[in-house]
């Protein structure tokens, strides 16, 4: 044996002998980051501009890049390229439109509801309006009726006190062919009442 193999094997023996032991896994894992898998599908795509950019000579034009003008300029733009940027930007203007415009039938729509809706209350409302002006204007000649049949009240007392003092008059001082059909003014029960009216 070389030096090298013994000393793996006195290395081997020390860890098995109750040491510190590294283990170490060769396995690869069989689940892909999709990271490195979004990486590996991604694909170069057509430069917009023709022509290759400038070089640059030294630091200083890297560092400091000075606007061509256009008259000197060379680089063109691709034209299948813009007219692809132009199909793509229509494409999302009309998809916003087509929302815009959904969105704006919808809002038409719930204030067409909502202005049902506040014809029917109004309407309610002014009903209520109309009812309890009327209940109040009742309730008003409500006090008045109250005076009147309390004065109506006091004459027809009045009326029968003295009629049942004339009664009681003729039936005291009266002739006697009078006090045998002049009686006073007496309440009677409801329940006489009632059997006179069944006769």
């Amino acid at each position: 044996m070389g030096a090298s193999d013994s000393t793996l094997l006195g290395a081997q023996e020390n860890r098995v002998g109750g040491g510190d032991v590294i283990t170490t896994i060769s396995q690869r894992s069989e689940k892909v980051d999709p990271i490195l898998d979004n990486l590996k599908s991604l694909t170069v795509s057509r430069p917009i501009l023709k022509s290759a950019p400038p070089r640059e000579s030294s630091l200083t034009d890297i560092l400091v890049r000075k606007a061509l003008s256009s008259s000197s300029s060379k680089d063109t733009v691709d034209p299948q390229i813009l007219v692809e940027l132009f199909s793509i930007y229509r494409e999302w203007q009309d998809t916003k439109a087509q929302d815009i415009t959904t969105r704006q039938e919808d809002i038409e729509n719930k204030i067409e509801v909502a202005d049902a809706l506040a014809t029917k209350l109004l309407q309610r409302f002014n009903h209520s309006v109309s009812a309890m002006r009327t209940t109040s204007h009742h309730l008003s000649q409500v006090h008045g009726l109250q005076v009147e049949l309390g004065e109506l009240k006091g004459r027809l007392t009045e009326v029968i006190n003295n009629c049942d003092s004339l009664c009681k008059r003729i039936n005291s001082e009266g002739p006697e062919s009078l006090r045998s059909t002049v009686t006073p003014f007496v309440l009677a029960p409801p329940e006489s009442v009632s059997s006179k009216q069944e006769a």
